[in-house]
């Protein structure tokens, strides 16, 4: 399993083995990434129990438009995130909050196309006690810093439910743009089918991007 722990300017890089095998084409492999206080871990299925606790802080299961499923069906959860591991088009992590030692969430790679080097961060979900906190920002900056400088990604993507107007508000919030919406693109939790509205951010976007995002955690701005 790959590590690396990224300074508060991303200068200097702690590595044990390389994501990189050489070739032009991103490669995807378990790695832990730390800074502003939170620290991105490669989902495990021991680590079920404490994602059901997470969710329970808000019951985020009931809102209809996100992913989030209730604590008894953490196991499945984890499951379907760890097959697309194995099967090379996720790469999922659990978000754990250092000053407590919690894991207080979820985020992940996910829809990878590693032929024209792109991944997009989605299935991103907090307890409620850490909404509107430094944490969004934190991960959001680690994983793209990841995406951008480590595995050479060309786009990092996100989207979110036509309905989740504070995902849509957050993502925009970190400096990604609008690139229009997907319509009845897929199902949710209940059956009904969502518009998907999509958002990118370019590599050559990106050092704006992170500037905007360590300015924000400087500040002790949430997202």
């Amino acid at each position: 399993m790959t590590t690396r722990v990224y300074g508060r300017n991303f200068g200097d890089i702690a590595t044990q083995n390389s994501c990189k095998d050489g070739d032009s084409m991103i490669t995807l492999a378990p790695v832990t990434l730390e800074d502003h206080g939170v620290r991105l871990e490669p989902m495990e299925r021991a680590h079920a129990t404490a994602l059901g606790a997470a969710s329970s802080d808000g019951k985020l299961w009931e809102l209809w438009f996100t992913s989030v499923p209730e604590p008894g069906g953490m196991d499945d959860y984890v499951s379907e995130a760890l097959d697309g591991r194995a099967a090379g088009h996720m790469l999922p992590w659990v978000v754990r909050e250092l000053s407590s030692g919690e894991i207080i969430g979820s985020t992940r790679y996910h829809d990878v196309l590693a032929d024209i080097d792109r991944v997009e961060i989605g299935y991103t979900w907090y307890a409620r006690r850490w909404q509107r906190s430094h944490v969004n920002s934190a991960c959001k900056l680690l994983l793209l810093a990841h995406a951008f400088d480590e595995l050479g990604c060309k786009v990092v993507g996100l989207r979110t439910d036509n309905f989740n107007f504070a995902s849509q508000k957050a993502i925009a919030g970190i400096g990604a743009k609008k690139d229009g919406v997907l319509r009845h693109h897929r199902a949710r939790r209940d059956g009904s089918v969502r518009d998907s509205v999509m958002f990118s951010i370019l590599a050559v976007e990106w050092p704006d991007v992170r500037k905007h995002l360590e300015g924000r955690l400087a500040r002790g701005s949430g997202a």
